[in-house]
């Protein structure tokens, strides 16, 4: 699989946010969204996700769709989680959400019970999300990476509000989504722990991050 997107830009508030961006992703490959605040790294993937319209320009995806919303994760600054549900119901949710997208859910409760155990939730996955920390919160965002299989990770701040050993945790489940071919974007201030290139907004791709 491939993306392509070309001359993209985004308005907001009668306001271009950024305009003649491109760039290209091929599987296995993980892309880093830098710049300062307010210069449209958020923008950016929420019109990959379909959830912001372009004012310009095509994204691709190759062999397959013109759209990437489903195949693709969006975790945003919001957690999406529920508060009354526990966290495994969350995740029960999101599983069935996003059934019938590309890769699917074979063994939705095999994939949940992976996604508790990989960001260490299982020992409160009965616990509503409101009684959650802001740590636990993330890393019950984050488990739906795993619970459902899509190929390409949107993904805004994924770090934000993971200590040390969260951190590294995902860093390992972004590697190994990327050995399996997947594919990664993500906005980020601070280092993700993985090879990838980097899109500075207002600048060009290259570099590591």
């Amino acid at each position: 699989m491939q993306i392509e997107a070309s001359a993209l830009a985004v308005e907001r508030g009668g306001r271009i946010i950024f305009t003649n961006l491109g760039f290209s992703l091929a599987a296995g490959e993980a892309l880093v969204v830098t710049g300062p605040n307010g210069a449209g790294k958020s923008s950016l993937l929420r019109a990959l996700a379909g959830l912001l319209p372009l004012a310009a320009g095509r994204i691709a995806a190759t062999p397959g769709a013109s759209g990437l919303r489903d195949l693709s994760h969006y975790v945003g600054h919001a957690d999406a989680l529920k508060p009354s549900l526990t966290v495994y119901e969350n995740l029960e949710f999101w599983a069935a959400f996003l059934a019938g997208a590309e890769g699917g859910a074979a063994d939705p409760v095999a994939r949940i019970e992976m996604a508790l155990s990989r960001f260490g939730l299982a020992r409160i996955a009965d616990l509503p999300a409101a009684y959650l920390s802001a740590g636990q919160k993330r890393r019950a965002a984050l488990a739906r990476l795993l619970a459902v299989h899509r190929p390409l990770w949107l993904l805004d701040e994924p770090a934000t509000a993971l200590d040390a050993a969260s951190q590294k945790v995902l860093a390992d489940v972004m590697k190994a989504h990327l050995a399996d071919g997947g594919m990664i974007v993500a906005a980020t201030h601070a280092p993700l722990g993985l090879p990838a290139r980097e899109l500075a907004l207002g600048g060009t791709v290259g570099g590591s991050a």
